[in-house]
């Protein structure tokens, strides 16, 4: 049963209707990751860092609510569920305890570059099949990839 009939032919709803669910998985994903650094952070670099991963943490929430409301508006429906984003998610786990700032760093910057990799796989998917959802993911990828040069630039040493 289909509650909203979509603008976009079969073929093209397929490609971004799986390219939306995909992203919004990522993106609940990351914000659980980043939330969980975020509460069990500790080190030198605790109160830089603790107030970054909320950064990140709004900002895939933020995401997270317009990739679902695409989909929705194109009458595919998301799916957010717990079980959802805990099988389909690709994105590298948190341990479990506390983690050294060192640690939440390398974590952030596996995380978002394995979702920046998957949202440019989207985004080359949608460049045909829809353009709005596109644009939609090179926003998301932007600031994405902004968070990323951050964290990968608290950890990088100069190299002459």
């Amino acid at each position: 049963m289909a509650v909203v009939k979509s603008t976009l032919p079969d073929t093209a709803l397929k490609t971004t209707g799986e390219a939306l669910q995909s992203t919004l998985v990522d993106l609940l994903g990351l914000s659980l990751i980043a939330k969980q650094a975020h509460w069990n952070i500790v080190g030198p670099r605790f109160r830089s860092i603790h107030l970054q991963l909320d950064e990140v943490v709004d900002a895939a929430r933020s995401y997270a609510d317009a990739v679902a409301e695409r989909a929705a508006a194109l009458g595919v429906s998301p799916d957010g569920r717990p079980e959802t984003v805990a099988s389909a998610g690709a994105l590298p786990a948190a341990k479990d305890g506390w983690l050294q700032d060192t640690e939440v760093v390398e974590l952030l910057v596996d995380a978002l570059g394995t979702m920046i990799g998957r949202l440019r796989e989207h985004i080359a998917a949608t460049e045909q099949a829809d353009l709005v959802t596109q644009d939609l993911l090179i926003g998301i990828t932007a600031t994405l990839e902004k968070q990323h040069w951050m964290f990968q630039a608290e950890d990088s040493p100069l190299r002459a």
